[in-house]
């Protein structure tokens, strides 16, 4: 009896088709030399049914054919959820039942992608038409033929990935009751104001939204304050450094952020330290620090490197990731939050390395001189979730196949990489304290003993500036002095400095504030609860938020900078503030963890958000929203997602057939 494997997407199909060795291609599905079938989804087939469903026959109907939205009928809530298969999708929905089905098939194989989505696709495909034929789960990270072979040798139980697909369904149907009953409840509200436009409201849009929109009116608002920063010039055993006085609790004229800011203070200190004829050495410590490899990329941080080093926008560098996995086969998984890798693979590191050097003329001194039984503290088990960080793969390809961008980015993901089979970097780090009438002036100095990893990055100096954010002053090299040692001073006088407002949202930065919501919060048990969850978003679905936000026009970009729009401030301004508070949504996403944990069930989850979205109708209920004449509902746009990428299906056919 043979088996059916059912991918996400065609290329995943294509992948294990040409490791199993293709005997037949036909419309929507490809025979195997072992008898077994391939075919595949288009992403999501199925879709949760729109809110109209769940609506009486009775109530009126526009022109176009759509029941009028009513708040009587707020808030909906199914009591059983209606799935259907999308308009588009329906032939190739037929081709996987009849398959699946059919006689000589007895064991079907869920081929989705490594997550919660990809588990929740197939299975909903499945569970759809009733099917009753035991299931194995196929599990890889990349689609090279080394990959594949092992994964398709390694099949699961389906069952022991539940969690996983309880979670993605509790993620969508909490979805569905917080957008669907929430943008017709405000949108509703506008109309009460006289001038009615499509709010739409989502669970991770609108607090992505709001971060934008604060961080503007910090920078609109900020007022810049002059500040007095004292830097000494002192001269020892032959060599001239600087140090900069850090200012006692008892100095006159600081502000809460330890700035002088007063002149007169300024003055008066300045008057005092010329009167000193040398410094004392108060303290001197000078020791070797090793500084180890970074840790390779998750999704959110490539993303961040890439915007901030080529100015790439966060969707650009997903997109380039998923054709660097699908489309060469040279690096794993993209879609991932984790930097760590499973101690597992440490053994590939050999094959992966060979294949890097069969074909890296420009890293092959890089490659040779990189050591692959060294375990850097990448390699870490307990760190490793659903997916590991985006690493090459032992495909041996043809680098002149690649785009500069994908090149680009290729190089990051090979050299972070690389950079955990060397040895930490060796420093000579240098601090001096010296007494001067009183005052302490303090200077660092870190000196590379040892490149070792930053040799991968060819421009030492530079990559470690870059690493540790160091300063001049932190790479100046330093006498070796000790305590009580007099030094001469060559000058002290203020620089006079102004404070800085916070920096404009990048994409890249909107990304890993998305990630590290915590970091925006001052509350101190609001930090903790969203430092443990995963933020906003996911790694696979925050390049497309801020994307749609993009869309419509409720972000707007000037360069690199990511700014919100006077449409996005008149709507955030009407939506109470638990729509916009980011720690809801993060503690929706820690919640969605503990489903596929088994640590609480759906209904617990639902019923949460229940009640969370029959509070915000009521409170859109009570309001009158009064928007600009000028602010008009973005228009969503009409897309076939199975159209979209029945192309690519059409040319893995025609492929398969010559064959």
């Amino acid at each position: 009896m043979n088996r059916l494997f059912i991918a996400e997407k065609p290329s995943v199909a294509k992948a294990i088709a040409s490791v199993l060795g293709i005997v037949k291609s036909d419309k929507g599905f490809v025979k195997t030399k072992s008898g077994d079938y391939v075919t595949w989804c288009f992403g999501h087939l199925m879709e949760l049914e729109e809110p109209d469903a769940y609506l009486p026959d009775h109530i009126p109907t526009s022109s176009s054919g759509k029941k009028i939205w009513r708040e009587s009928d707020l808030p909906i809530i199914p009591t059983d959820w209606k799935l259907k298969v999308k308009s588009d999708c329906k032939a190739q929905f037929s081709t996987i039942k009849k398959l699946a089905q059919g006689k000589d098939i007895a064991t079907i194989v869920n081929c989705g992608d490594p997550d919660r989505e990809g588990q929740l696709l197939v299975d909903e495909v499945l569970s759809f038409f009733g099917n009753k034929k035991p299931v194995l789960r196929y599990w890889a990270a990349a689609v090279d033929d080394a990959t594949v072979k092992k994964a398709v040798t390694n099949l699961k139980n389906n069952s022991a990935y539940l969690g996983m697909k309880n979670a993605a369904l509790a993620r969508s149907h909490a979805d569905w009751l917080i957008g669907m009953n929430a943008t017709r409840a405000f949108t509703l509200a506008s109309g009460r104001g006289g001038n009615r436009a499509l709010l739409s409201v989502g669970r991770v849009q609108t607090p992505t939204l709001n971060l934008v929109a604060s961080r503007d009116e910090k920078i609109k608002n900020f007022k810049p304050q002059t500040y007095y920063v004292f830097k000494g010039q002192f001269k020892a055993k032959g060599k001239i450094f600087t140090a900069t006085l850090q200012f006692s609790e008892s100095q006159p004229g600081l502000d809460q952020e330890q700035h002088l800011i007063d002149a007169n203070a300024a003055k008066s200190l300045l008057a005092k330290l010329k009167t000193a004829s040398a410094a004392v050495v108060s303290a001197f410590s000078s020791k070797e620090k090793e500084k180890s490899p970074p840790l390779v990329y998750s999704l959110a941080d490539i993303q961040s490197e890439g915007n901030a080093k080529y100015g790439y926008s966060a969707e650009k560098v997903l997109n380039i990731c998923q054709a660097l996995y699908e489309k060469h086969k040279l690096t794993t998984y993209p879609r991932s939050d984790c930097q760590y890798l499973p101690t597992v693979q440490h053994a590939e590191a050999p094959k992966v390395l060979s294949a890097l050097k069969s074909f890296h003329n420009e890293l092959i001194k890089i490659i040779s001189c990189a050591t692959p039984g060294l375990k850097s503290k990448v390699w870490n088990d307990s760190k490793i979730s659903a997916h590991h960080g985006i690493i090459p793969t032992q495909q041996k390809g043809d680098l002149s196949e690649l785009s500069a961008d994908e090149k680009n980015i290729y190089y990051l993901i090979v050299k972070r990489y690389l950079a955990q089979f060397y040895k930490s970097a060796k420093l000579l780090a240098t601090q001096i304290k010296l007494n001067v009438k009183n005052e302490l002036f303090i200077c660092n100095g870190s000196v590379i003993l040892d490149p070792g990893y930053l040799a991968v990055f060819g421009d030492i100096e530079n990559e470690e500036k870059d690493e540790s954010s160091a300063d001049e002053e932190e790479q100046q090299s330093l006498p070796l002095l000790r305590e009580g040692e007099s030094v001469e001073i060559i000058k002290i006088e203020p620089v006079t400095a102004q404070t800085k407002p916070p920096a404009y949202f990048t994409e890249g930065t909107l990304i890993k504030a998305m990630q590290n919501i915590y970091s925006c919060i001052d509350n101190p048990s609001y930090k903790k609860i969203l430092k443990d969850g995963d933020g906003i978003g996911t790694s696979a679905t925050r390049a497309g938020i801020i994307a749609e936000l993009r869309k419509k026009e409720l972000l707007i970009t000037k360069g690199k900078k990511l700014m919100a729009s006077d449409k996005a401030f008149a709507l955030l301004k009407e939506l109470p503030d638990l729509v916009k508070n980011p720690m809801l949504t993060a503690m929706f996403e820690s919640q969605l963890k503990l489903i596929e944990e088994g640590k609480i069930s759906i209904k617990q989850f639902e019923d949460k958000q229940i009640s969370f979205t029959k509070d915000l109708v009521n409170t859109a209920a009570s309001l009158t929203i009064k928007l600009p004449s000028s602010v008009t509902s973005a228009t969503a746009s009409s897309g076939s997602t199975c159209n979209k990428k029945t192309n690519s299906a059409k040319k893995f056919v025609k492929k398969t057939r010559k064959r």
